[in-house]
């Protein structure tokens, strides 16, 4: 039997690895425009190329399924070499994407410029997320949530610049600008970050929270059918999600408030303006909240309340979306709900699967999300045939299968899961413990 890992040292166990964490959020708030700002550049380029929006958007595809598609590539390297040399890969290449953004004349190279963006940001994401699994598997709903934070509100506090810029000096400044100024901040960033020297224990008990004691290799772990379950689970949620971030401002264009002020809490935006940045502020909010919640009511009772709020307010802005207050308030709360699918999987994920391959088995699991992608053109041609009442039902109808699947098939398997490999693991064990006596 092998000998138990020691206790990590002091620095590692308290605020050695909150450092890290902090570290990490940061790098993720670096590449969030790359997703997050990119509705606002989406009329600028069609209406100065003529391209037409579905075929501008299919660059946002792009990004999503290399972004997440890489991920367990990139985790790879990140679980055998550690995440400096892959974070620093990762600043310079999303710096580069933009840059070629904002020379680009063509699709062709809007979209190889979507691959370099998402081959940046991948390697950014998948070994931030990972990195946190890592160090916090007592607390891996926060930490999870805390990371995927820095990526849903890190453009919170760019969209007014970039809005501004793009109106007073052009798409093509603020792609530069902001490209360049994001990779140089991961890049420096990136020679601090590193993974713990032993892994780390666990501090308390998790009544709440099944959780293997066995290292599952990614191999083993794609035979799984309860991952494929989790898989189509995501699937359904992110795709909601997606087509939402990335039409928004089509969608307010369309709805004609755009450019009507909104009046709430002091400030007055314009609504798209005031939608965008209360999105990233509530998103931001509700992946760490949502993480915490699941850290002690249990992951999939959360997915539960989530997905059955997001339905709700996706009914809420199909219905009642003309209406400016309401589009800015409905797509906050959906934003806050929504985002916590990239706190809850990667920590459940942890919890099934184990620690040791923490970064490349969540990856795998994050390519739901490049899969969802998918159907973010499709939302622009159903949009353009039937209305966005055909887009929002159809999100709404997903969320509500969802919210079913986590709590009467999810739950049930994942726990029946562990509990199995459990006792199969620790048989072994016993046997061998009683032949000792035995003799």
């Amino acid at each position: 039997m092998s000998a138990e890992p020691l206790s990590p040292a002091p620095a590692e166990a308290g605020t050695g690895r909150w450092l890290q964490l902090v570290m990490g959020i940061v790098c993720m708030a670096m590449i969030a425009n790359l997703q997050y700002g990119w509705t606002l550049f989406v009329d600028p380029i069609n209406s100065e190329n003529g391209w037409g929006r579905p075929a501008v958007q299919f660059a946002f595809t792009i990004f999503v399924v290399t972004e997440t598609w890489l991920v367990p590539v990139e985790a790879w390297f990140v679980d055998r070499y550690g995440p400096r040399v892959v974070i620093m890969f990762g600043g310079v290449m999303i710096a580069l994407a933009w840059v070629i953004n904002a020379y680009a004349a063509s699709l062709a190279m809007l979209y190889v410029a979507a691959v370099i963006a998402g081959i940046g940001a991948g390697s950014v994401y998948g070994t931030c997320v990972g990195n946190a699994l890592k160090w916090f598997p007592d607390r891996r709903g926060l930490a999870a949530g805390a990371t995927a934070a820095g990526f849903g509100a890190g453009a919170a506090l760019t969209v007014v610049p970039i809005a501004t810029m793009i109106a007073t000096s052009g798409y093509h400044k603020a792609f530069l600008v902001f490209g360049l100024g994001q990779g140089v901040v991961v890049f420096l960033l990136a020679q601090f970050l590193r993974p713990p020297a032993r892994p780390m224990p666990m501090r308390r008990k998790q009544l709440n929270l099944p959780q293997t004691k066995i290292d599952f290799a990614p191999s083993q772990v794609l035979r799984q059918p309860v991952f494929w379950v989790l898989y189509a689970v995501f699937v359904m949620v992110a795709s909601g999600g997606l087509m939402t971030a990335a039409q928004i401002a089509p969608m307010a264009n369309d709805f004609k408030i755009a450019a009507v002020p909104v009046s709430l809490i002091g400030f007055q935006m314009a609504a798209l303006t005031f939608a965008i940045s209360l999105d990233r502020i509530f998103d931001g909010f509700g992946r760490p909240f949502f993480g915490w919640v699941s850290d002690n009511i249990g992951r999939e009772n959360t997915m539960v309340i989530a997905f059955s709020t997001a339905a709700a307010m996706l009914l809420t802005l199909a219905n009642y979306g003309h209406s400016p207050m309401v589009f800015v308030l409905a797509t906050a709360v959906y934003f806050a709900v929504f985002g916590e699918i990239y706190s809850l999987f990667p920590a459940t994920c942890g919890d099934t699967f184990g620690a040791k391959f923490a970064a490349t088995n969540a990856g795998m699991l994050y390519t739901a999300k490049g899969t969802a992608s998918l159907l973010v053109p499709l939302a622009s041609v159903l949009a353009a045939t039937s209305g966005w009442h055909a887009v929002f039902f159809v999100a709404v109808a997903l969320n509500a299968i969802a919210a079913l699947l986590a709590l009467l098939v999810v739950k049930p398997m994942r726990r029946a899961f562990i509990l199995g490999h459990q006792d199969a693991a620790s048989a072994p064990q016993v046997q061998a413990s009683k032949t000792t006596k035995t003799a």
